[in-house]
């Protein structure tokens, strides 16, 4: 046995089934979710009708889960807000290992939940011979605009759909009806913080071009400074040597004081006048010095 929870969402109604027969029941074995089955054999009020699977629970109450490509129940680690998983009292990142039963229909499924995907010849009572209105109408623009079937040019506002809110005492005065707030409607303040938020962005863009071309113009002026404190450095160098140079000349050309003796010059000068011993120990990579003499500055 089991129950098939049937909905239409054309009219709103919804009809739970019992059936025992398992010969009718075997159109929906072996089944996946979201598999389409034809409902001829249910009946002949179900000719022609063609039901997706949607969903179901076990005899324990654990619900399948698509994706897990088995009839078993198997246990599964599982996050807040995945399927199957409320996750109250789960905190941020944590996991709990549920209980779920796989995606393919067997004879442990007591409830199948099933939806008209395409309706037939003849009418089902309590399904499709009834329609129950929407208590609440679409709320964004774009929906509302398709529910009416409404070109950009008509005023959604106008087509809203508006709910009358009883009074709170019995004989009391209705209240005012209460109609949703549209989403993403398009009106004049909002086209003007459009056109304010561009002028901003282009504003925005306008400065930052100025502003790079104020930084690379600095950047080459400070370039430019740096050439041409290096190039008077160099010339500030290269005549003072071309002035050295003039005056070597010149003394040569003068005849003037000889060139001074470099500083091996004056240690051999001064190992000759101190004696050939000197001199000999200088030759041979270390002066040695007499006792009676004093030490070679």
């Amino acid at each position: 046995a089991m129950k098939l929870n049937i909905a239409n969402p054309a009219t709103g109604c919804q009809k739970m089934v019992d059936i025992d027969d398992d010969k009718k029941l075997g159109i929906f074995m072996e089944k996946r979710l979201a598999a389409e089955v034809e409902a001829d054999l249910l009946g002949d009020e179900w000719a022609g009708y063609t039901l997706k699977i949607m969903g179901g629970q076990d005899k324990q109450g654990f619900p399948m889960k698509q994706g897990v490509l088995t009839k078993d129940r198997v246990r599964l680690m599982l996050a807040k807000g995945e399927q199957c998983c409320r996750g109250y009292g789960m905190r941020k990142g944590e996991r709990y290992r549920k209980s779920v039963r796989g995606c393919i229909v067997g004879h442990n499924i007591a409830v199948l939940h099933l939806v008209i995907t395409k309706k037939g010849a003849a009418e089902v009572e309590g399904l499709t011979d009834n329609a129950i209105p929407r208590r609440l109408g679409p709320k964004r623009a774009s929906k509302i605009r398709k529910l009416f079937n409404l070109d950009k040019a008509d005023d959604v506002r106008k087509f809203v759909i508006r709910r009358e809110v009883p009074g709170k005492e019995e004989g009391a005065p209705r209240r005012a009806s209460k109609a949703p707030k549209i989403q993403r409607l398009v009106t004049p303040v909002r086209l003007q913080r459009k056109r304010r938020r561009l002028a901003i962005k282009k504003a925005r863009q306008v400065k930052a071009k100025v502003e790079d071309a104020e930084y690379k113009k600095l950047l080459a002026m400070r370039a430019k400074e740096a050439k041409e404190k290096k190039a008077e450095k160099a010339s500030q160098r290269r005549s003072q040597r071309d002035s050295a140079r003039g005056d070597e000349r010149r003394g040569k050309a003068a005849g003037g004081a000889p060139r001074p003796p470099a500083r091996g010059d004056r240690r051999l000068a001064g190992a000759r006048a101190a004696g050939p011993r000197a001199v000999a120990g200088l030759a041979g990579g270390a002066a040695r010095v007499e006792p009676d003499q004093s030490p070679l500055q």
